[in-house]
């Protein structure tokens, strides 16, 4: 299938300053770049669809460059921002660098053995931090007015907020994005910028900026952003967290459950923009949220695609387990580890040892815990069958002692599917 006709299929393209761009990347030998802020070591979900972009032009046979922005992030890009970023030390930024470079390797391919699509990083502050600012004001500023400037409407909603205003220094910042396009032309011979939706302002002041300085024309593409029901951006967790593409950040199994809780209205939308699943086997996910929402098909195969994308499919597959155990008694089979990560947001209490000697019953855990108000609401939750230790019915005769503790340091105690409790043995 041609790359246009997919990228069609998958809702990809927002805006392009060229219609026939897109039929050109069929053919291959196109070099485009996506950049990428430097703000933390590791990049985090919403960064996906600029990778996957990316690594989907390279499989069709064009050259990708991951633009790292060591010079911008200096700066900070104000783009529909509702306040200055703070601004990172230049050791802040070499550190982050140094992890977002380590990530894009498992996405394009950077070796010789990719021949003319060998995938590029490349840091803009090789040329931002050693460009002089008269001869910026004079090669790159002079092509612009402010009026021209303060027109994009990432500038202007900044403009009309008296509470926050816009610093000169975030204000330049297009203009040095726009110059990263003309080093790109001039230095790779690349002539395709991709961003998200938001940078369309940014992108065609480097298309503009390309064509006064060398006559040349380049093209830029932008994709739909990310956005929740309540307009907020994609990527970051209920409590608004970044969900990491670090394992250590956000572990496999933290993404596998994030991707797997996606509401149905969006999850068509992420199988498209995530995954390299088929046409086909998109279309009947599709459906099954339509005809069997509960059994959640679709966002169990977003999140075994994502989570094997990005970590390995034996990241992925301990993801699943993990999560599968969460209510079965494959809990006791867990590794401690793995254990303390899927039962992370339970409560706790601490029983001692010499306290679980004799064996308690669920009653006084239950009690303890707060899944029960009293021992009469205990009892009568054990006797209809919805009380569970380690995953396990309890009855009315049950009772729990050291012995069943996990690792022997831990029991889970489960009231109903969701009300998890986890006693700690001192």
């Amino acid at each position: 299938m041609k790359l246009s006709d997919d990228w069609r299929f998958r809702g990809l393209i927002h805006q392009v300053t060229d219609p026939a761009v897109v039929a050109r990347l069929d053919a291959g030998d196109v070099t485009a770049y996506a950049g990428f802020d430097p703000t933390a070591s590791s990049l985090h979900l919403g960064h996906l669809l600029p990778i996957t972009n990316l690594r989907r032009l390279q499989l069709a046979g064009n050259a990708p460059i991951a633009l790292a922005g060591g010079g911008t992030g200096l700066v900070g890009d104000p783009s529909f921002k509702d306040a200055e970023r703070p601004l990172l030390s230049l050791e802040q930024l070499e550190e982050n660098l140094t992890g977002i470079r380590e990530q894009m390797t498992r996405f394009l391919d950077f070796t010789p053995g990719a021949g003319r699509a060998r995938a590029k990083l490349l840091n803009n502050a090789d040329w931002l931090t050693t460009v002089s600012l008269t001869d910026f004001l004079r090669d790159v500023g002079k092509h612009f007015t402010v009026n021209q400037m303060i027109a994009k409407e990432s500038v202007k909603s900044r403009l009309d907020r008296e509470d926050v205003g816009l610093s000169f220094t975030e204000f330049s910042y297009m203009l040095l994005q726009a110059y990263d396009f003309l080093r790109l032309h001039l230095d790779e011979g690349c002539s395709l910028q991709l961003g998200g939706s938001d940078q369309w302002g940014n992108i065609t002041m480097g298309t503009e900026l390309v064509r006064k300085s060398s006559g040349d024309v380049v093209n830029g593409l932008t994709s739909p952003l990310l956005l929740r029901a309540d307009g907020t951006k994609f990527g970051k967790s209920e409590a608004g967290e970044n969900v990491w593409l670090d394992a250590s950040r956000t572990s496999p199994f933290k993404m596998y459950q994030f991707l797997l809780n996606s509401d149905d209205a969006l999850t068509p939308q992420l199988l498209r923009f995530f995954t390299f699943l088929e046409h086909d086997a998109i279309n009947e996910l599709d459906a099954a949220i339509a005809s069997a929402p509960e059994e959640r098909r679709a966002q169990r195969a977003l999140a075994e695609e994502v989570v094997t994308l990005v970590h390995g499919s034996e990241a992925a597959a301990r993801a699943r387990r993990a999560g599968e155990a969460l209510f079965s008694e494959a809990i006791a089979d867990l590794d401690e580890a793995t254990l303390l990560e899927v039962v992370e947001d339970a409560p706790t209490t601490t029983w001692s040892r010499e306290e679980l000697l004799a064996g308690v019953n669920p009653v006084d855990l239950l009690v303890s815990a707060r899944l029960a108000k009293s021992k009469g609401e205990a009892r009568r939750f054990i006797e209809q069958g919805g009380v569970y230790v380690n995953n396990v019915r309890a009855t009315a005769e049950s009772r729990v002692s050291v012995e069943d503790a996990l690792h022997g340091r831990y029991v889970v105690l489960r009231r109903g599917a969701r009300q998890l409790h986890l006693v700690v043995v001192a």
